[in-house]
């Protein structure tokens, strides 16, 4: 049985809720965004806009496509999109991907579904309207994947069937893949649903994986060794389900980086040929690059492409054993914390599964307790003791590769406490130039 169905918004004049908006009100659920279907698409947005104090402007003035966003809503809040009133209502649902998506309100409630989509939702059922729709928007294919995932339906046997023959299609070049940006937005969808793992599995599943990511099913079936207890394909997944477990509000770039974070095994992959030991050296720098190549052809904005690969990169480096240690991990990697704690923290539960035990998972989470004190006892970074023209001045050198050198050590060394006030800074920085000089003599002698 569905919820009981929420209160709608006023409809605009002669205008129907359709799609998957009619899909989630029917289904008992608030419509994350309102399509409407009205005459004059320009008119009712401006009408809502002005009514509700938001802004209305086109989508695609071509097409007559309208959005209004109103005040106060946040990033994920609901929207109000205006499209044309089609002049035949059935003829233009019957164009639609799925049953449950072939569906329209009318304002005083009454149901339009030409598809049997209401049966197909009390099923909990995916259905596609028919083939030749699928086919006419390849995307469609991913959209079944997602919508299966975060409606929680199963897709009908002849469907799937379908969705199969489109993947293939797509693979072979019969049919044209779809924009770029589109597929990165079903895939966003997916990733953002508690369950995307199994999503995600989903469209390895149906063909479409291979068509998406190709470089992260290169590890379907390669096994790792050790305390690894799953492949390199499945790890991935599981680390991402261990993330969304226990932080489900996790932005989109901390979910690509824990999943994404062992791309580069599989092309990194060696057996020693005297022990017969699995290893993969290089992984999480060949992953970082990977990452980047992955997410760039995905069209994925270049501050999330930089934050998510340096997550994959730094995915291995050792866990601080004390505090000094901890307070230098906070000084080099500040700008990616929390995240690569959270992508840390997947990847070791992803890994060890059955095999951990209490006493391991309590020396981690003490580790992980250690950066945390740290960072919080420094929120921010200590201000420079020394500029780069001071360094230059007592070094006696002119501007280069040295003057950073100098500075990195001298700003660790505040940050470790070990050198405090513009003295301590002065006599760090003389001794710096006394190794070198000394350096210099003895490679001459």
């Amino acid at each position: 049985m569905f919820r009981r169905r929420p209160p709608l918004p006023p409809f605009p004049p002669g205008g129907l809720l359709v799609g998957g908006a009619a899909r989630d009100w029917l289904r008992g659920a608030a419509p994350k965004d309102y399509d409407w279907a009205v005459p004059d698409p320009a008119h009712a947005a401006r009408a809502m806009a002005d009514a509700l104090g938001g802004s209305a402007f086109p989508l695609d003035e071509e097409r007559g496509y309208w959005r209004v966003h109103l005040p106060g809503e946040a990033h994920h809040a609901p929207h109000h999109d205006f499209v044309p009133l089609p002049a035949d209502v059935n003829e233009d649902l019957l164009r639609r991907d799925f049953t449950v998506n072939a569906l329209a309100v009318t304002e005083d409630r009454r149901i339009l579904d030409p598809a049997g989509g209401q049966a197909d939702l009390k099923a909990r059922r995916l259905r596609m309207v028919s083939a030749a729709n699928l086919r006419a928007d390849p995307l469609r294919a991913w959209r079944a994947a997602r919508l299966e995932t975060t409606l929680g339906f199963l897709l009908e046997p002849v469907t799937e069937a379908v969705v199969r023959e489109v993947a293939a299609d797509l693979t072979d070049g019969t049919l044209r893949m779809p924009a770029a940006e589109r597929i990165r937005d079903e895939l966003h969808a997916l990733l953002l649903h508690l369950d995307a793992a199994h999503g995600l599995r989903r469209l390895e599943t149906l063909g479409l994986l291979a068509l998406t990511l190709p470089e992260l099913r290169e590890g379907v079936g390669l096994q790792q060794g050790g305390f690894h207890h799953l492949d390199v394909f499945e790890h991935g997944l599981e680390a991402l389900h261990q993330l969304l477990a226990r932080l489900p509000d996790a932005p989109l770039p901390l979910r690509w980086a824990a999943l994404l974070h062992n791309v580069g095994k599989p092309r990194s992959h060696t057996v020693d040929p005297n022990t017969g030991r699995t290893h993969f050296h290089g992984h999480d720098k060949l992953g970082a690059s990977l990452a980047t190549q992955m997410l760039g052809c995905l069209k994925l904005p270049g501050d999330d492409i930089r934050h998510i690969a340096r997550l994959v990169e730094a995915h291995m480096v050792p866990l601080p054993a004390g505090e000094k240690e901890a307070r230098r991990f906070v000084h080099r990697r500040r700008d990616l914390l929390p995240d690569l704690l959270w992508v840390m923290l997947a990847d070791r539960e992803a890994a060890r599964g059955p095999s951990s035990s209490e006493a391991s998972r309590h020396a981690y989470a003490a580790a992980m307790n250690r950066v945390l004190a740290a960072l919080e006892d420094r929120p921010a970074p200590p201000g420079p003791l020394l500029t780069g023209a001071d360094v230059m001045a007592l070094m006696g050198i002119p501007p280069g590769p040295r003057v950073g050198e100098v500075m990195r050590a001298l700003n660790e060394a505040a940050a470790l406490g070990e050198v405090q006030g513009e003295a301590e800074a002065r006599a760090f920085v003389m001794e710096w130039r006394a190794k070198g000089t000394d350096e210099s003599q003895a490679s001459t002698d």
